[in-house]
């Protein structure tokens, strides 16, 4: 395997590791309205309380919202670590998909920013109308990045504009098309679904059977919007593939995932829907990256920047090996550490935080 295919490789594993476990933030942020109060297990005196219609209990906790709390921020390392990949090893893909998509990049910050202080905030006031405000602010915060991060993908995979001088440009007329619009519904809904399924894997049994139902819900229209932007691809104005059997049995797999997740949220097999929404939210970085190699970033008039051009010099990727043996390692040993103590459903194994 050479240099370029091992770091395009842990570009995509980085990319799909955020997906997989920023997508259940995300989900458990816009679904804590309708998952109610935790079911039980001790808190700490914030002083919060809430009335019914807001999503939490008399003493202000919520249960998607708890079901998050031990990895809350944790998981953007793996945004942090994919940033610093695409600069290190693919500076010229870097400096064209940035400048290009850079209010859609900015949303998703603002989105994240928001999002998390808002959750903080929450936590610290006192009465009702300001944790209704919060808990507005803690949806919005999950739900701009998530449909952001569908329409960024909607525009890899449509293609996007490229000028004469071999800049390119995103404008509205992209971002607000069909296409893109339709990968930014089809991921908030996946994104949600997969926040419920984490949510009934770690809550509580009343907590748990609330979001398998709505977890089931949302898959399902997941499943519809991307049917919908497949029709839009058969008819020429959706995803643009250079290997079309590739991104066939990748799109299939992702269908076939979503249906298991709903298959097993259904049936009380929270585990196993879990590993399926998993699945669904990571597989749509490998269209990406092997429906379109050898292009990493497409024209949407054919050709685009090749894996050649983006990638930096033989002497710069060595030099960057470092960054991978110690760093990754390092991230997945977290990763595996957070989730083996916080193990068990909330309330029993450990505290709510929010």
């Amino acid at each position: 395997m050479s240099l370029e295919t091992l770091w395009l490789a842990l570009l995509g594993l980085l990319l799909a590791g955020y997906f997989v476990l920023g997508g259940y933030d995300y989900g458990a942020q816009m679904l804590s309205p309708f998952l109610g109060s935790a079911d039980a297990g001790p808190r700490p005196d914030t002083g919060a309380g809430a009335g019914p219609g807001t999503g939490t209990g008399p003493d202000g906790r919520n249960a998607a919202l708890d079901a998050i709390a031990p990895f809350f921020l944790g998981n953007e390392v793996w945004l942090v670590a994919f940033a610093g990949v695409m600069f290190g090893a693919f500076p010229h893909l870097e400096g064209s998909l940035l400048s290009g998509l850079y209010p859609l990049i900015v949303a998703i910050l603002a989105g994240l920013v928001l999002g998390n202080a808002a959750i903080q905030l929450r936590g610290r006031s006192r009465g009702a109308r300001a944790v209704k405000v919060w808990n507005a602010l803690v949806v919005l915060g999950g739900a701009l990045p998530a449909v952001c991060w569908g329409i960024v993908v909607g525009l890899l995979l449509h293609g996007v504009p490229r000028r004469a001088d071999g800049s390119f440009h995103v404008g509205a007329g992209e971002v607000f098309g069909p296409f893109a619009l339709t990968c930014g519904v089809a991921t908030a809904l996946l994104f949600a679904g997969h926040g419920a399924a984490f949510v009934a894997l770690r809550s509580e049994p009343g907590t748990a059977a609330a979001a398998r139902r709505l977890g089931a819900t949302l898959l399902a229209a997941a499943g519809a919007a991307g049917a919908l932007a497949l029709l839009l691809s058969v008819f020429g104005a959706g995803a643009s593939m250079t290997r079309t059997g590739t991104s066939v049995v990748l799109f299939a797999l992702v269908v076939a995932a979503l249906a298991a997740g709903w298959w097993f949220l259904g049936r009380g097999r929270d585990t196993l829907a879990f590993t399926a929404t998993c699945l669904a939210t990571a597989l749509p970085v490998l269209l990406i990256g092997a429906g379109q190699y050898p292009y990493l970033l497409s024209a949407s008039a054919g050709g685009g920047i090749t894996v050649d051009e983006a990638v930096a010099d033989g002497a710069t990727l060595k030099v960057l090996i470092g960054f991978g043996v110690v760093v990754v390692p390092l991230i997945l040993l977290y990763q595996g550490w957070s989730w083996w103590a916080f193990r068990g459903r909330t309330g029993r194994r450990h505290p709510s935080y929010f």
